[in-house]
């Protein structure tokens, strides 16, 4: 268990990611695409999902801290954020997932005092 909450870090009950491309994602208010890559960086894991025509076939990059858990049976991946807080994250545009000027906008965006902040799931 974490005693400090790390946006870039998995839940220890999240488990092996490079299994998840593919997955569907689940916001908390319904479902936002699928993951077409995972990280699993030290300091800088996430997901990227590709979000279809939901918001016009853009990719946007979740860190892993917001992904709560996976349903290997139902290829479910489920987040901790609304559809709204993720279409209003920074886009990531021609960028690429190691671009860290991207990845700090990203993290003040889900981080505390962001708009796209949550309290972390219990167990974190």
């Amino acid at each position: 268990m974490r005693t400090e909450y790390d946006i870039w870090v998995y839940s220890t009950d999240v488990g092996d990611t490079r299994a998840i491309v593919g997955y569907s994602v689940e916001a908390l208010d319904g479902g936002i695409g699928k993951i077409d890559e995972a990280t699993e960086e030290v300091g800088g894991s996430s997901i990227v999902v590709d979000t279809g025509p939901w918001i016009f076939g853009h990719k946007v990059i979740l860190p892993a801290g917001v992904v709560e858990r996976v349903d290997r049976e139902d290829e479910r991946v489920y987040v901790s954020r609304t559809k709204e807080q993720i279409k209003n994250a920074p886009e990531l545009g021609e960028r690429t997932t190691s671009d860290e000027m991207h990845r700090d906008e990203l993290g003040r965006y889900y981080g505390p005092e962001g708009a796209g902040w949550r309290e972390p799931p219990r167990g974190l």
